[in-house]
């Protein structure tokens, strides 16, 4: 996958340090930023329909009068980079924001979250669920200040032959290639892929080799530990720049009543985590 387009999501609140790192990232790739700009309008609080209407419509005309402002102090600081951009302002509710989000990604080649965005955890959980559930665009969260490298020396492929996991590897081929090692990762117990060739991971080893990618893979074993646990250990232990994995296995009610790996994995990494759906 050639990016062309990163659409990067900025909370109206807190954006400095994200569009920092979205500039550095499109720079570098040579990418059109596409950037939302976005503001997730309050719930009217318990009252008289009266007082309800009038405070409420206060809040909403200053909120929007703020997005203005930050959408403005956006573009400025864009227009100083040498870059390919556009932006939009959002003002949406709760209830519409996936839709929002959706809408423009199916415009993107990666949807790009910064630490800031990131950090609000409402508007993580709706930038997921509009670009993962309602787009076929990949997300790329970067949990940390300085820019995702563009060029990782490692990164962590975690692998159990699903859909999922093999989407992510055809999406995220462009920084596979480009990988001095990629660690094609099964944790085990892994009984699918245990399913899906004599040797598991020697399927995808030997289509990512045929692209250029210079594979390793790695078995790693549970030890007591929670998968994303295991992950996460492991991506320590290969210095990787990088986690790509399929997300969402099983059906979200189910991830976010009893947890989940791409849930713990959200709000546990420390470095980039490129996901796909």
């Amino acid at each position: 996958m050639s990016i062309k387009t990163a659409m990067c999501v900025f909370d109206v609140d807190c954006w400095d340090e994200d569009v920092k790192s979205a500039i550095e990232f499109c720079e570098t790739q040579g990418a059109h930023m596409s950037a939302l700009v976005i503001c997730m309008g309050g719930i009217p609080s318990v009252g008289t329909y009266e007082a309800i209407s009038t405070s409420w419509l206060d809040g909403q005309e200053r909120e929007i009068g703020h997005l203005a402002e930050e959408t403005n102090a956006v573009i400025e600081v864009l227009e100083k980079a040498n870059l390919s951009f556009d932006v939009k302002e959002i003002y949406t509710e709760f209830g519409w924001a996936e839709e929002d989000i959706a809408e423009h990604a199916l415009y993107a080649d990666l949807v790009l979250v910064g630490a800031q965005a990131a950090g609000n955890e409402a508007l993580q959980r709706r930038i997921i669920d509009g670009t993962l559930f309602r787009s076929p665009t990949p997300i790329l969260i970067n949990p940390r200040k300085q820019a995702v490298c563009s060029f990782p020396k490692s990164i962590l492929l975690a692998w159990d032959s699903s859909d999922e996991a093999a989407r992510a590897a055809h999406q995220s081929m462009e920084f596979l290639q480009g990988c001095d090692s990629v660690h094609v990762t099964i944790v085990a117990p892994a009984s699918r892929s245990l399913e899906k060739g004599e040797e598991p991971g020697s399927d995808i080893a030997t289509f990512l080799t045929r692209h250029g990618v210079k594979v390793v893979v790695d078995q790693v074993a549970t030890g007591g530990r929670r998968v994303d646990e295991a992950l996460r250990q492991h991506a320590t232990d290969v210095t990787a720049d990088m986690v790509v994995m399929g997300a969402y296995n099983h059906p979200r009610i189910q991830q976010r009543l009893f947890g989940g790996v791409t849930r713990s994995m959200l709000k546990e990494s420390r470095i980039p985590l490129f996901l796909s759906r």
